[in-house]
């Protein structure tokens, strides 16, 4: 038997006003996905155990059968071990975004206003290539960097920070979650803020009148012109996936996140040409990829991004855009190239293969961040189809009586 597990990062939300009182889900045109859940195993997952933050570094651990109430030490040293930097005993890591901060001027370092008064615009800086993130990220390390503080570039927006110390009772915030908010009250506090804060009050002055952000502007792009440091954590270890689960495979996704559990797991790790993360993504060349991997191993995984960091702006018509395209580019295509049509999908050769769509959190549109409810879940056996005739989406997931509690045992009830 051969597994395939497709991934669409943030699907899940709540009822809108505007749909009707439907979810996104309810509302995009999915018939791949609602072909999954109707001839297949349809039900709903609790991916966020309670008391956990409600982030992909938490739900896409308990998808990969990694309970986070033993293995989470938190989100950037997942990311790191993407990267290839393994901490060492002693060293914390750090997720560094590439941000853009307003002011009541377009350049706020020259304004003369208060750092604290500055406005979270955008936590991606437009989603800054990596090329451009790379330049800004080594030109802030050379200028705040030292023996034991140092920065990596990592994909996009997304960087890291490590740093040689432990910062017990430090609070950190994700940018994603203060869009449009001021950043005074959210800025790292406790232990190793003082630190934290002037790194990233001095970045606003190292970055906003560097090249990149001075070519940026003139195109009318949104520079990246701040530091925002947070999701701190120390090593994790966890067992590997073929010791868990007996099984040898690889993942393919554009997040370091992702990419990093897959790493600390054993799998192997697939960086396509042209994976952005977001809604020009390179959906082709990901499902080859796992085809790719599937005819040699028996596991694969592909990870989508674009429908959480279209809710993550609060467009509904982006987010239905995301999950309409993950629905024709990755499973329609998925089910075209492995005849599984007919409810029992395949490799040419003939080998059967399983498949499990999941979600590992809700991203609510209201919210712009994410949510901890449960997220549905659908399975297609190799065999015959068990069948629950409900289209995917919350409201028919919690309908169909199924009801997994720790997330992290799904991926046992789907290889079993």
């Amino acid at each position: 038997m051969k597994y395939l597990v497709l991934h669409g990062d943030g699907m899940g939300d709540y009822a809108v006003k505007e749909l009707g009182g439907r979810t996104p889900l309810q509302a995009a045109r999915t018939p791949a996905m609602n072909f999954l859940a109707e001839r297949g195993v349809l039900g709903m997952v609790r991916t966020i155990p309670p008391g956990f933050p409600p982030g992909s570094d938490v739900g896409s651990l308990s998808l990969m059968g990694y309970d986070p109430r033993k293995y989470y030490t938190g989100r950037s040293p997942l990311e790191a071990a993407a990267l290839g930097v393994f901490l060492s005993p002693g060293e914390t890591s750090f997720r560094t975004n590439l941000v853009f901060l307003s002011g009541k001027k377009p350049v706020p370092v020259l304004s003369g206003e208060k750092f604290d008064d500055l406005i979270m615009e955008d936590f991606s800086a437009g989603h800054i290539p990596s090329e451009e993130g790379k330049d800004l990220i080594l030109t802030v390390n050379q200028k705040l960097g030292e023996s034991r503080i140092r920065f990596f570039p990592g994909t996009s927006y997304r960087n890291l920070l490590v740093v040689q110390g432990s910062f017990p009772g430090l609070v950190t915030v994700p940018p994603h979650d203060i869009t449009g908010k001021r950043i005074g009250v959210h800025l790292p506090r406790g232990n190793g803020s003082e630190l934290l804060v002037p790194m990233m009050e001095k970045s606003l002055k190292i970055l906003a009148e560097h090249p990149v952000n001075v070519k940026r502007r003139s195109h009318g792009q949104t520079p990246a012109n701040c530091i925002w440091i947070w999701g701190q954590g120390t090593a994790p270890a966890l067992p590997g996936f073929r010791e868990r689960f007996g099984l040898t495979g690889g993942v393919i996704s554009a997040v370091d996140l992702v990419r990093g559990i897959a790493r600390l797991a054993g799998l192997k790790t697939v960086v396509v040409p042209g994976a952005t993360g977001y809604l020009d993504t390179n959906y082709r060349g990901k499902l080859e990829a796992a085809l790719g991997i599937l005819a040699e191993d028996n596991f694969a995984y592909i990870h989508v991004e674009a429908p959480d960091e279209a809710a993550h702006t609060g467009k509904l018509e982006l987010k239905i855009q995301a999950i309409e395209d993950f629905d024709r580019e990755i499973v329609k295509k998925a089910l075209d190239a492995l005849e599984g049509w007919q409810g029992a999908p395949k490799l040419p050769g003939g080998e059967p293969v399983k498949i499990l769509l999941v979600i590992d959190h809700r991203t609510p549109l209201v919210l712009k961040t994410h949510s901890e409810e449960p997220v549905p879940f659908a399975m297609l056996p190799g065999g015959k189809s068990s069948g629950s005739g409900l289209p995917y989406d919350e409201s028919a997931a919690e309908r169909s009586g199924i009801m997994i509690e720790d997330g992290s045992t799904l991926m046992d009830f789907f290889l079993r």
